[in-house]
Formats: C-alpha cells, structure tokens, sequence
C-alpha cells in the first residue's frame, strides 16, 4: 500500500492575493502562521476578493521581520508596518463581522492605485475570537480572514483526475489556494476521510469546500479561462445541491509544525 505524505505547504499571507509554498509551517490557533490574516476592505469596510477584483492576483505579499512586503509587476514594492498605524476596525466577511487593525494610509495608496478602487488594507487582532461555523465546529475553533475554515486540504491525485479531465495544460494546485496538499491517495479519497494525523497535529475533516470562480483566473495574467475551466469540468462530475465541491476543510485540534515528507495517518 503506497504511504500517503504531505507534499505541498501553502501560505496566502493576504486573503485573495498571491500565496508562497513552504518547506515548513507553524500550525497556530488560526491554522498556518500569517495565512490570511491580512485583508482588502472596499469603504463599507466589506471583504475584497478575486471574485470583484482579479487583479489582486497579481499582488505578492512576502512576511518579513521588518514588515509586510508588497510587490506588484507595474512598480515600485511597498514596505507596509507589522503593527498597524490606523484605527480599530469591525470588518465584515461573508457574515461575520471581527475586529482587525488598519494598517496604513501609504498602503492603501498604493493598494488603491493598483486596483483602480478605493480599499484599506486591514490586519486580524491578535485577540480575535472568529469562530468556526457551529453547524461543523466546535466551540473555540477559530479562522483568520480565510472564506470559513482555517486549513483546506487536496490531494494530487484529485488534481491529477480533474487535469486529465479537461485536458489540455494542466491547472497548477496554486489556482485552488490550499494550505495541505497529500500525494499516495486515490482521487478523491479526502471526500471519505473524517480525522487524520500528520506529524504530532490531528485534524478533523469536517466539510468539503464549495469552489467559486477564483479557479477559473490564471495567477500569472489575472485573465479568466475562456472556457470557464476548471470549473465546466467540475460543473460534470463534483455537483452538488447546486454547488461544486473541490477539496476538504480541515479543523485543527492542537497546534504544533508540520514539514514536507511528513506521513499522513488515516485516523478515521
């Protein structure tokens, strides 16, 4: 039987902008460390995403001690500070509203001047309490900015099956912006999946993740597939209650490291 790994590591330091891969991760309260605790509000204080603007796809983020580098192919990067300058914000996501920090005029500046919209660019508490959904967590789950969960999980065999099926270049896992990717499974075989361990973490896979259109956007140009890949595809075969479905959210019940190579056990 072939041993299942973890073969891919993802951070997405800003909700909706370009994410980096990893050696390495530090699993926190909120999930991977610095995943999605930054986030583009529009002037109702609203989340922003690829799905209103997908050129935030061709922004970089990068995490360094003296601040959050961004850095966009049409001008000069930008140095915005760790501990944000602005005020105490209540920002909203889908329906939750949580405390975040603004972090700088100087970056919504140049945030605004790329997208051509006004927006802030705002920074999770470090005290926030966004709870998971009741319906599929526990009391004292907790999110960042991510869409409703803080891990997402799919296999390479998954995306190996849905290439084939479209056919063509294949998709690059990046277009699906998870955080653990596995390799040694059968397609599809997270679906059956209810808690595995990888390394000293256990996590509990607690519901497939409904896709959007953000897959549909190629990373590199910010221009949408002119067939409406992969999302045609998975309109044929992962339908359901008139949503697609395309890899699994996790819930994590302790924090710790996770590494490249690490087995993954099939608890349940």
């Amino acid at each position: 039987m072939t041993e299942i790994l973890l073969s891919e590591l993802w951070c997405h330091p800003v909700k909706s902008l370009r994410g980096h891969s990893l050696q390495r991760a530090t699993i926190d309260r909120l999930g991977v460390a610095d995943d999605r605790r930054w986030m583009l509000v529009d002037e109702s204080d609203r989340f922003l995403t690829q799905r209103q603007q997908p050129r935030m796809a061709l922004l970089t983020p990068e995490v360094r001690e003296d601040g959050l580098l961004l850095r966009r192919a049409d001008g000069d990067p930008l140095l915005a500070p760790l501990d944000p300058e602005g005020e105490r914000l209540r920002v909203r996501i889908w329906d939750d509203e949580c405390e975040a920090d603004h972090v700088s005029d100087d970056a919504d500046a140049w945030l605004s001047d790329f997208l051509g919209q006004a927006v802030r660019l705002v920074r999770i508490r470090d005290d926030s309490e966004r709870q998971v959904d009741l319906n599929y967590a526990r009391p004292g789950d907790l999110a960042a900015f991510s869409d409703g969960f803080p891990l997402l999980l799919i296999s390479q065999a998954s995306l190996d099956d849905l290439n084939r099926r479209i056919g063509g270049e294949p998709l690059p896992m990046r277009r699906f912006r998870p955080n653990l990717v596995v390799r040694g499974c059968e397609p599809y075989a997270e679906d059956r999946w209810k808690r595995i361990r990888i390394g000293d973490i256990e996590l509990r896979v607690v519901k497939p993740c409904s896709r959007c259109v953000i897959p549909t956007i190629d990373p590199e140009t910010a221009e949408k597939h002119p067939d409406k890949e992969p999302m045609r595809t998975l309109l044929s075969y992962r339908r359901r209650d008139n949503k697609v479905y395309f890899g699994q959210n996790l819930l994590h019940d302790n924090e710790g490291e996770l590494e490249l190579g690490m087995p993954v056990e099939i608890l349940e």
